[in-house]
């Protein structure tokens, strides 16, 4: 019995034994906790962070590196934002930032900017900024130091300068420098500097468009600023233009004047093909002409062949006569008793000729058998 009631009822040795290992196992697991996070955990109560043991040890199960949380609690409580677990900074939404993808440190530096610039800055619109894609940081410090860009961009590639022509034809090389802030309430959706670009590159070639002389832009630069500032080119973009200057402008080639040349070279080319077209027309009715000519020519060969053949049957036929060698020769002895003057003979020739003509038309020929 008294066996039993030893294994059942330790003795007090036993006990103390026991709590001794207990507390020894429990001052072992403090103190390797201590050793692995009580160095951040006492950084971040020195400095008035809140920064829990909990949180630390829940950092290390996540794979989260507690220093960067710690040291961003830390910044911001020596900047005096808010941290608080309600509606400041605090370790949660550091935590959810960074398992989003974020950059903490880069967050807690725009905010800690923007509080000494005097810009309303909260956590949550820098963390939506940054899950953006955007730098905060840069847009921070751009809201408060304005950027130069330049039109075009001088990045190596592509045109030195804008290329633009006056009402006159002659062409203008300008550049431009673009002073911009950047504008945080329309950074998220908004457009980039390429866009600021594209339309201060617009703005500009318009305004010298418009001028009627290229003089008229040379004298007065300030005009292109004033008509490209006047339509609005920040609109819907991430930033606001502070100033658009003049840098270099430069006089190019005539445009108009080469333009006009080409179209005189065009038009004479137009008019040498049509010049041509017509000599091509002529010579093709000359020879159509020509051909008309040997056809014509032709045709009088085979009729005159066919005079021959026309005499032979009218004669064959009886339709034409000789003329008696009597009659004839009476004729000439009256002629030669009776000489007559030459107007007679002319009149009387004429009207014999007009009777012989009248009464046949055919020739009378000489029948040499009589």
């Amino acid at each position: 019995m008294e066996m039993m009631l030893a294994v059942w009822f330790p003795s007090a040795g036993q006990l103390l034994i026991g709590v001794a290992l207990i507390v020894s196992l429990a001052a072992l697991v403090l103190i390797a906790v201590f050793a692995k996070w009580g160095s951040y955990w006492i950084q971040a109560y020195m400095s008035g962070a809140d920064v829990s043991m909990k949180s630390l040890i829940v950092m290390s199960f996540l794979r989260i590196e507690h220093r960067l949380i710690v040291t961003a609690k830390v910044m911001g409580r020596q900047a005096g934002l808010r941290i608080d677990r309600e509606g400041g900074m605090s370790t949660d939404r550091l935590l959810a930032h960074h398992l989003a993808g974020g950059d903490v440190m880069n967050v807690v530096r725009a905010i800690i900017a923007a509080q000494r610039a005097g810009i309303d800055l909260d956590f949550d619109r820098a963390a939506a900024i940054d899950l953006a894609g955007r730098d905060v940081l840069l847009a921070v410090q751009t809201s408060v130091s304005p950027r130069v860009i330049s039109c075009p961009p001088q990045d190596g590639e592509g045109k030195k300068s804008l290329s633009a022509v006056a009402k006159n034809g002659v062409e203008l090389l300008v550049g431009a420098k673009v002073t911009v802030r950047t504008n945080l309430d329309q950074l998220i959706g908004g457009a980039t500097e390429e866009t600021i670009t594209a339309r201060v590159g617009q703005g500009i070639v318009s305004a010298i468009g418009s001028a009627n002389s290229h003089m008229d832009v040379l004298e007065m630069p300030a005009q292109i600023s004033k008509g490209a500032m006047a339509h609005g080119l920040d609109a819907n973009t991430a930033f606001s233009i502070v100033s658009i200057d003049i840098a270099d402008i430069d006089v190019g080639e005539n445009i108009g004047a080469r333009l006009q040349t080409d179209q005189a070279n065009a038009d004479t080319r137009i008019a040498r093909a049509q010049a041509e077209v017509r000599r091509a027309r002529a010579v093709a009715q000359e020879q159509q002409m020509k051909a008309k000519v040997r056809e014509a020519q032709a045709e009088f060969v085979l009729a005159e062949a066919q005079i021959p053949a026309a005499l032979a049957d009218a004669f064959r036929a009886g339709q034409l006569r000789a003329k008696s060698t009597r009659v004839v020769q009476g004729k000439r002895r009256s002629e030669m008793n009776h000489p007559m003057t030459p107007e007679r003979r002319s009149s009387s020739q004429g009207a014999g000729d007009g009777m012989r003509s009248s009464a046949n038309p055919f020739p009378r020929v000489r029948d040499e058998h009589q």
